[in-house]
């Protein structure tokens, strides 16, 4: 066989690979999304409130939504960050953690982090709070170490004056789903940079929807070092992890089945 005909057997070979692995990842991609989609079920007779129940932490959640504001549902970016702290709860242990969740909504993600044993602050613009306090109180009384509070935080105001640097320590940012079309995203950062301490560990599922989503990577990484999780292309969705430049050390696990 001449040379010409090792190289395209090579090429051919590798192509062959690289298609192998495409699909292998497509079909774990395909597996864990329906996975985390199972955690979700609805009611089976219409009620009067819209709600939405989930598994997880051991647990059925109800809440309660909205369709009149992107902050009172149930976006994917919620469950695919539920989804991972369930799953790695031994890597990412939350017990006795203090935890805030920025553009809370709902509430599922700081519910399902208190159910695992952190100490929960959830966070949200004022508008959301009646919602987001129901939800929280109804999924958590009498079944979380510690009762999470719910606070009012409108990105890049009062940041000092309610979340002061010299007496509020957060061991982990939580965040799903906060970067999208809105006017915001300086003040967003603004409020990141904020909270954010040395050994803060941010915990971050980001839906891709436009460029925007792009250029607010970028200017992350000029404050925050930041690693994929785990990525789910079926939608759109990569989960991150970000710690302070210079701060990450350990690399984390993939989302596990």
């Amino acid at each position: 066989m001449d040379l010409t005909s090792l190289q395209h057997n090579h090429l051919h070979n590798e192509q062959r690979r690289k298609l192998e692995r495409q699909a292998g990842g497509e079909k774990e991609d395909e597996q864990i999304v329906t996975e985390i989609m199972r955690r979700r079920f609805f009611p089976d007779v219409i009620t009067y409130k819209a709600w939405e129940g989930f598994h997880f932490a051991g647990h059925e959640i109800k809440i309660t939504e909205a369709t009149d504001c992107y902050g009172a549902v149930v976006w994917p970016s919620a469950l695919v960050l539920c989804y991972f702290l369930e799953t790695n709860s031994k890597q990412y242990n939350l017990v006795d953690k203090n935890v805030i969740e920025i553009g809370a909504g709902t509430g599922l993600v700081s519910i399902v982090a208190s159910l695992l044993g952190a100490l929960v602050t959830a966070t949200d613009l004022p508008e959301l709070l009646g919602n987001l306090q129901h939800n929280v109180l109804q999924n958590t009384k009498l079944k979380c170490k510690h009762q999470p509070c719910v606070k009012e935080l409108s990105w890049g105001i009062d940041l000092e004056k309610n979340f002061p640097r010299a007496s509020c320590h957060f061991d982990y940012i939580m965040a799903a789903d906060v970067v999208y079309h809105h006017p915001f995203l300086d003040e967003l950062l603004l409020t990141f940079d904020h909270l954010c301490k040395n050994d803060t560990v941010i915990m971050w599922a980001m839906r891709f929807r436009l460029d925007n989503e792009n250029r607010f990577v970028d200017r992350f990484q000029t404050l925050f070092d930041l690693e994929v999780i785990s990525d789910f292309p079926s939608l759109n969705i990569t989960l991150y992890k970000a710690m302070r430049k210079g701060r990450m050390k350990v690399r984390p696990s993939k989302l596990s089945v």
